[in-house]
C-alpha cells in the first residue's frame, strides 16, 4: 500500500518528461575530422547540429545504414555529402533512362 503513492508519482514525473520538451536533447559532444569513405556511402540521412542550440558544438550527425547511434562529424564533411549525394542522383536518372 506504501509503495503505490511513489510508485504512481515516478509514474507521472516519466510521462510528463518524456510527453513535454523536458526532455535531455541529445547533443554531439565532439567530432570526428576523418570518416571512413565506406561509412560515409552508407550515409541515409544527416542534419546539422547547430552550437547556438542547447548543444554546445556545431556537428553534423549523420544516421549511417546499419549502425544503431548516428555518428558525429566535423560540418566540413557536409560539402562532400552533398557532392556524393548529387553524384548518386544522376547515375539513378541515367539508369532510369
Amino acid at each position: 500500500m506504501e509503495l503505490k503513492l511513489p510508485l504512481v508519482i515516478l509514474c507521472l514525473c516519466a510521462l510528463a518528461i518524456t510527453s513535454t520538451e523536458a526532455a535531455i536533447p541529445r547533443c554531439c559532444i565532439k567530432t570526428k575530422k576523418f570518416i571512413s569513405p565506406k561509412i560515409l556511402v552508407r550515409v541515409q540521412r544527416w542534419y546539422m547540429q547547430h552550437g547556438s542550440d542547447a548543444c554546445d558544438i556545431p556537428a553534423l550527425v549523420l544516421h549511417v545504414k546499419d549502425l544503431r547511434t548516428p555518428v558525429c562529424a566535423h560540418p566540413k564533411v557536409e560539402a562532400f555529402l552533398n557532392h556524393l549525394h548529387r553524384r548518386r542522383e544522376k547515375i539513378m536518372q541515367k539508369r532510369a533512362f
